[in-house]
């Protein structure tokens, strides 16, 4: 059995509310094992024989979609990908150390050319990207409060769906789970 995560968008937020415990109910039902569920935000690791990360999110989101009443996208990585997501490096010391944040968002695939650079268009002084395999890194030097960045704009942008996660998350989630 393979180990994967999903990051899970609209998971306790924006008024939808859910139990983790029916999450992890959920999965179980769609015959997945070892569900566990990482902080009430829609981070939900497991096991599964299929191997194809594309069907298990259509999969999930099918089920999600039917139980919650709404579309949830779903991303899936394995606990390796979660491993080099988490280690990888994308601005210079300097920068992350003076940063208030470093978030990752997780989308379905590479983005084209075209959409980067409707994304490095979006680049101020506060906020600044880089772009690594199917995930945006986002450094935001001052408080996100300040930002006009926020996961709606990345989508408008880039006209399809993401979820953003901390990388202190990411990171705690890839020395528990990664294998």
């Amino acid at each position: 059995m393979s180990r994967f995560v999903a990051f899970l968008r609209a998971i306790n937020v924006g008024g939808h509310t859910v139990k983790m415990d029916v999450l992890r109910r959920l999965f179980e039902a769609q015959g997945f094992s070892s569900v566990k569920t990482f902080i009430a935000s829609g981070n939900l690791i497991f096991e599964t024989n299929t191997k194809d990360t594309r069907s298990l999110e259509k999969k999930i989101e099918s089920t999600l979609r039917a139980s919650l009443g709404y579309e949830v996208a779903t991303f899936i990585r394995t606990s390796t990908e979660l491993a080099a997501i988490a280690d990888y490096r994308p601005f210079k010391p300097s920068e992350l150390g003076s940063a208030a944040a470093l978030n990752v968002a997780f989308l379905a695939g590479p983005l084209d050319a075209a959409s980067k650079q409707n994304l490095m268009a979006l680049r101020t002084a506060i906020d600044d990207f880089h772009v690594h395999g199917r995930e945006i890194y986002w450094l935001c030097r001052k408080r996100q409060s300040e930002s006009t960045f926020s996961n709606n704009v990345l989508e408008k942008t880039l006209g399809q769906p993401s979820t953003l996660r901390g990388i202190a998350t990411l990171q705690k989630m890839a020395a528990k789970y990664s294998s």
